[in-house]
């Protein structure tokens, strides 16, 4: 079960944390050049501000993730 969490009830420390963990796990593209993690961090800020892209937690890995908006019906929500 994956439950959405809206990015702005999240203080702002706690927000950049959620964003520096996901931005820089293994598997994240960016193509072909090299991002600064400030600036991964603010590309997926971007997506969450104008609502491409959501933040899901996921109860059994414990986890959060962010998916694009578009795949949220790919997802077993609470």
């Amino acid at each position: 079960m994956d439950t959405l969490i809206p990015y702005d009830s999240l203080a702002p420390d706690t927000l950049e944390t959620i964003l520096d963990d996901i931005v820089s796990r293994d598997g994240t593209d960016y193509g072909d050049y090299d991002l600064s993690a400030a600036q991964k961090r603010e590309q997926a800020l971007r997506s969450l501000r104008n609502g491409e892209a959501v933040l899901l937690f996921d109860t059994e890995s414990e986890t959060i993730k962010m998916v694009p908006k578009s795949d949220l019906s790919n997802y077993d929500l609470m």
